[in-house]
């Protein structure tokens, strides 16, 4: 590739390539690896136990005693040996180990469980001296092993016992490979930080060097990033950006991507039965359009019944029926093709609006409706603290997981159901929230954060921080939209501007990380083999050379960081 001239020819010599760390240096690392198949025998210990003692019963019940009421005994199947609680009269009773534990730390837990007859929902509990703390929860059953993975921190620190619940106190609970890993905040940050360089950087080679590949020394170099790969960060909007000037302003220049906040529900675009009315969810999508901004559709059904169109609610089951088919089949069809997702379900782990009236199959039959409609288009399972809230079991990734795989198994042609994670914190519990993206990443399906917001308090900047650059760092995040669309008489929870388009704290926060992971130049000079060597995001570039060999320090040189391995590309250019 050649710009202008034909003199001094200049090759640019870039090997991108990813660094891969020694295995070695990574097992100093967060393992985000988790399984949610129930297998024959569980796998070691992560961390080869952490803090825990006899994490794997190799040394019968040593570190281990009965907690409440339980009897313990150390079994052994084939070359597995673990430890199982009986005679359980309390949720509680069960098997325990002390451990010291420390306020600064964050606590990664992982274990593998088995319960004697059926199945059972089980957690990890430790008591401290200030209280009590969930680690997290699975749903064990009986003939085969399922790993928990969770997490949590302390408010003091000082001795604690670990130990484990479950409601059904009937089955015995058996117990394997447990590892409990705690980690400084530095070390959390590292983890974060490498995760980044491996999921959204490449390291980048540029050599420059003269039309007889004498490399150029002391060249200076400026790489100006233009178009951006990086992981969608957007931000909800709703109708109020159609005729204000300001917000449009504020809004574009940040963010690639949004949900509409209420304009696609349908409360929204059918108020009365029959009269549909789609003339703000067009005007938006039109808007975003013209402005490059791509869009997820939200919602297409609300299983909460405070969200239904007044008129729905005394329409017998078949005219129900009828009626969301033909929702289904309107706002689907209507954006075909010009959405990246739709969130067709929302909330529905934890309300049944729809299962009540039409059996327990409505949410699988809507699921059916979108892929019809708009079979490209990714569609999403919408739910609250999966990630948020330890203690919400009915959304819990367990139960998240166990409702996902439902939904799949009516779709046909491989129709993938999508996991939303609406992320509406109050304070985060950062190693439960990455466990959990953790286990519901085994499943194998995309994730996103899809409504991300803190609740108001004096930590309420620091908070959202963390969560996105959780959400960022995350291997298995596809994107994050905050759940900030702006309204004059105030946001659903969280704004980022105030009404002149100020930005308030939470809007700082957010800037300072769209710069940090977004648009960016780099300035360098080659050394003495006329070697420049960066770590970028992955985009597009154009590279500014300034040489006394190059007459033509104006031209343009470009580069792609794919976000891919490369093997070496050579750029030839003429000054």
């Amino acid at each position: 590739m050649s710009f202008g001239g034909q003199n001094n020819i200049i090759v640019l010599l870039l090997q991108i390539c990813l660094l891969l760390l020694a295995e070695s240096k990574a097992n100093a690392f967060y393992d985000y690896t988790a399984s949610i198949e129930c297998l024959e025998n569980p796998h070691k210990p992560q961390y080869g136990g952490g803090i825990i003692t006899n994490p794997d019963f190799n040394l019968g019940t040593k570190g281990w005693s009965a907690f409440g009421s339980a009897k313990t005994e150390h079994k052994q199947l084939g070359s597995n040996k673990f430890i199982v609680a009986r005679n359980r009269n309390q949720p509680y009773d069960s098997v325990s180990q002390t451990i010291d534990l420390q306020k600064d730390k964050l606590y990664t837990f992982s274990a593998w469980f088995q319960v004697s007859e059926g199945e059972a929902s089980i957690s990890v509990v430790v008591k401290t001296t200030t209280g009590y703390k969930h680690g997290g929860s699975v749903v064990a059953k009986s003939k085969c092993w399922s790993m928990l993975k969770g997490g949590f921190t302390v408010d003091a620190s000082g001795p604690a016992e670990l130990y484990f619940e479950s409601n059904k106190t009937s089955v015995e609970i058996r117990v394997d490979s447990v590892s409990l890993q705690p980690f400084t905040q530095k070390e959390w940050n590292s983890h974060q930080n490498e995760s980044i360089e491996k999921k959204h950087k490449r390291r980048v080679r540029i050599q420059v060097v003269d039309s007889h590949r004498k490399p150029l020394t002391n060249a200076k170099l400026s790489i100006e990033q233009k178009v951006s790969s990086t992981v969608p960060i957007g931000c909800a909007t709703n109708k109020n950006i159609l005729n204000n000037v300001k917000y449009q302003q504020w809004f574009t220049s940040r963010f690639g991507i949004t949900t509409f906040e209420n304009e696609m529900k349908w409360y929204s675009t059918e108020p009365s039965q029959g009269k549909e009315d789609y003339s703000l969810a067009d005007a938006m999508l039109q808007f975003m359009k013209q402005n490059h901004i791509a869009v997820r559709g939200h919602n297409v059904f609300w299983d909460d019944p405070k969200y239904q169109p007044g008129w729905i609610n005394s329409l017998s089951p078949s005219a129900l029926a009828l009626a969301a088919e033909n929702r289904a089949k309107s706002v689907v069809s209507r954006y075909k093709g010009q959405l990246i997702a739709w969130d067709v379900v929302n909330e529905n782990l934890h309300f049944s609006f729809f299962e009540n009236k039409m059996g327990a199959n409505a949410s699988e039959t809507f699921y059916k409706y979108a892929n019809q409609y708009d079979p490209p288009t990714l569609m999403f399972m919408n739910e609250f603290n999966t990630i948020e809230e330890i203690s919400d079991q009915k959304s819990s990734p367990a139960n998240y997981l166990k409702r996902l795989r439902k939904i799949q198994s009516y779709l046909a042609n491989g129709a993938q159901v999508a996991i939303g994670l609406e992320s509406h914190f109050r304070v985060p519990n950062l190693p439960y929230m990455r466990a959990s993206i953790d286990m519901l990443a085994a499943a194998g399906m995309p994730i996103w954060l899809t409504e991300v917001d803190v609740e108001n308090g004096p930590k309420q900047t620091l908070y959202l921080e963390q969560v996105l650059r959780e959400g960022h760092s995350h291997p298995n995040i596809g994107g994050m939209i905050i759940w900030g669309a702006w309204s004059p008489q105030g946001c659903y929870r969280m704004c980022l501007t105030d009404n002149n388009f100020n930005n308030l704290p939470t809007g700082d926060v957010v800037d300072k990380l769209l710069h940090e992971w977004g648009i960016r130049k780099l300035e360098g000079t080659t050394d003495a083999n006329g070697f420049f060597e960066a770590s970028v995001f992955h985009g597009d570039y154009e590279v500014k050379i300034i040489h006394p060999a190059v007459k033509n320090s104006s031209l343009v040189h470009r580069l792609n960081v794919p976000s891919t391995n490369s093997s070496t590309l050579l750029l030839q250019v003429s000054s």
